[in-house]
């Protein structure tokens, strides 16, 4: 198991670096970079002015230097630009270019500064990430435990009325994005034009005192969304488990059927959905994207628009970091739990 870990780790190192530089590419395109120094200086500057803007902070520099230098493996520039001043990567406001240190990058803590936010994007990242996890973490509780339930009553007796209504209902919720059902759950349940204005808060004042009235409607958005698709995937690993020879033999052994589903059919069943479940905690936080624009919930979603909409460099960089190191965590704990839940899993 050790060594197992040890080269999904270095998996998981070499493609994160692969998935950053991908997204470093892209964002350090020179049309973006255009943007960045018409928006921090003046939309009107000629593509001179431009050039010696980006010139003069490193922006022009070759894509792979730059990556090892936002990295922090590679030096930080030292510029002298085209106004008779020298720039240093390193250099923080107000310290001498003397004082400056060599190396400043993601491994050495420093994410970056936030043109939009105008603060540092670690903690930026660190403040919203917290947010958002507070939202996954009831979406979880509440999607979880009702997908379970949903799949494992519908599989237990396949082809039954129960069956066809609980797949009904999982399909329905799957079938409808976040986008739709926010939109008729605010319509519907927040809004004075309809008259059942049952949820008065918004999600906004959520982030500080998170409560019933103003915290239901988007954790229910997402929640439904997810819990059809794990409802219908434990439905059908239910409903294989519930054919197999050692449950014919227990029945035929005259086990009652409550215990033949909790005891001998359960656990089976649950191991496909555990990898489902793992899987949409990068989905969630990636998801909530919309979810959290709509209601105007301030978390790592909405910052990522923020960021997106207004060429925000090094924001867009650090949400990357975060979510490709979500995703591939999580693949690598959903692993590691398949092979205990499944005895017949052997590592080579």
């Amino acid at each position: 198991m050790g060594l197992f870990i040890i080269r999904r780790l270095g998996v998981m190192i070499l493609t994160a670096l692969c998935l950053t530089y991908v997204v470093f590419f892209l964002t350090n395109l020179y049309p973006n970079l255009e943007k960045l120094a018409k928006t921090q200086g003046n939309f009107r500057m000629s593509d001179e002015a431009v050039t010696s803007f980006l010139t003069n902070r490193g922006y022009l520099q070759s894509t792979p230097v730059k990556y090892g230098q936002w990295l922090g493996v590679l030096p930080g520039y030292v510029i002298e630009g085209s106004d008779g001043k020298t720039r240093a990567r390193c250099q923080a406001p107000g310290m001498e270019l003397e004082d400056a240190p060599q190396f400043c990058g993601v491994l050495q803590g420093d994410w970056g500064f936030s043109t939009v936010f105008k603060e540092d994007v670690s903690g930026i990242i660190a403040t919203r990430l917290s947010l958002t996890g507070k939202l996954m973490f009831w979406v979880m509780m509440v999607m979880v435990p009702g997908a379970l339930i949903i799949g494992v009553l519908a599989g237990m007796r396949e082809g039954s009325r129960t069956d066809r209504s609980l797949s009904t209902v999982s399909i329905v919720t799957t079938a409808t994005p976040e986008y739709v059902s926010g939109v008729i759950f605010i319509a519907v349940f927040a809004s004075s034009a309809v008259g059942l204005k049952w949820f008065k808060g918004t999600a906004t004042s959520a982030m500080d005192d998170a409560t019933f009235a103003n915290f239901t409607l988007p954790v229910l958005t997402i929640a439904l969304y997810g819990m059809g698709y794990i409802a219908r995937m434990t439905r059908a690993s239910m409903t294989e488990v519930m054919t197999a020879q050692y449950i014919r033999t227990a029945r035929l052994k005259g086990v009652s059927f409550g215990t033949i589903v909790l005891k001998h059919a359960l656990r089976n069943a649950l191991i496909a959905p555990f990898t489902v479940i793992m899987l949409q905690i990068p989905w969630l936080l990636n998801g909530v994207v919309i979810v959290e624009t709509l209601f105007n919930y301030k978390g790592f979603g909405w910052t990522l628009v923020q960021a997106a909409g207004n060429n925000d460099i090094e924001m867009l960089l650090g949400v990357s970091v975060v979510s490709v190191f979500v995703v591939l965590l999580t693949q690598l704990i959903s692993d590691i739990g398949y092979i205990y839940l499944n005895p017949r899993i052997r590592l080579s």
